[in-house]
């Protein structure tokens, strides 16, 4: 009796190890596919997720899990090449919109040197102000294909955002007051310097104080905290949540696009992004805050 208890035990036992060895290499293969699955997901490669194990629920899984990956793995280089496309005909669109209106703006500056009438000048005057809206909304385009399409050419130095920010006020600070804004700035004496480019930093203070004056009520806030934070705040009772989650999409307007082409915050949106930054929006309380941390 004693011998067929311990037959029975020793046969138990060898059940239980070959069951934990089984569950052992299962949670070995489990952990492959993920970690695999994880490298295929941020590089760009046709190599095939490989397991160590050889049962057959794992290696289907695998073997299903490759299936999808060589299907989105085609469908990343068909976005790839077709967002190429895209932003190479919006450059050779907006360069070649460039030379006829530049030509259209010498004419109209002969036809001022010209006798006319009442009407003929105020046609003209028509004329002019569209054609300088043309020429604005067609050389944002092409910025914006230029930053998309150069974005390696981001230099980055040492720089105190402190100084940027400042000259950034101080060349927009007329046109704030144009628009009847009156802003309240803060700016901290320590000095916050990061690795970024200059030019790069000036255009994104230069196209949120251009939203700024869109869409403010007549109030901006603007400051630099000691953390290094840029917040630009406004009242912006036209606005609403859906819309300020849409600021950054490109060509995203809140209005029907007639003086803008929604590119002017989905541009600061890259060049921080490019820049190793970060750029957000809440909207509470009817105001419109545009938070920037690099």
């Amino acid at each position: 009796m004693d011998i067929w208890l311990w037959v029975i035990i020793s046969i138990l036992v060898v059940f239980v190890v070959a069951l934990l060895i089984k569950i052992h290499l299962l949670q070995k293969a489990a952990k492959e596919i993920e970690d695999a699955l994880a490298d295929r997901l941020i590089t760009d490669t046709n190599t095939l997720i490989d397991i160590s194990t050889r049962d057959k629920y794992m290696c289907s899984l695998a073997a299903s899990i490759n299936i999808q990956l060589h299907k989105l793995c085609m469908e990343r280089h068909h976005f790839q090449q077709g967002d190429k496309e895209l932003k190479d005909a919006i450059t050779n669109i907006s360069h070649d919109l460039r030379t006829p209106l530049t030509a259209i703006c010498g004419y109209l500056d002969l036809l001022e040197q010209e006798e006319k009438s009442e009407a003929a000048k105020r046609y003209i005057e028509i004329i002019q102000n569209r054609t300088e809206m043309l020429k604005h909304l067609t050389s944002e385009l092409f910025q914006y294909s230029v930053i998309l399409t150069t974005k390696d050419d981001i230099i980055c130095n040492p720089i105190i955002i402190n100084n940027v920010l400042e000259d950034s006020i101080a060349a927009f600070y007329a046109s704030i007051h144009e628009h009847n804004i009156t802003p309240n700035i803060y700016i901290t004496e320590r000095k916050i310097i990061k690795n970024l480019d200059y030019s790069a930093l000036s255009r994104v203070f230069a196209n949120l104080l251009n939203n700024a004056m869109k869409y403010s009520d007549g109030d901006l806030d603007i400051s630099l905290l000691e953390t290094g934070e840029i917040i630009f705040t406004n009242t912006a009772s036209k606005l609403n949540e859906i819309q300020v989650g849409k600021l950054f999409d490109r060509f995203y307007t809140v209005e029907t696009a007639r003086k803008s082409t929604g590119l002017g915050l989905a541009i600061a949106r890259t060049l921080v992004e490019q820049m190793n930054g970060t750029i957000s929006a809440k909207y509470e309380n009817n105001r419109l805050h545009i938070y920037i941390v690099f």
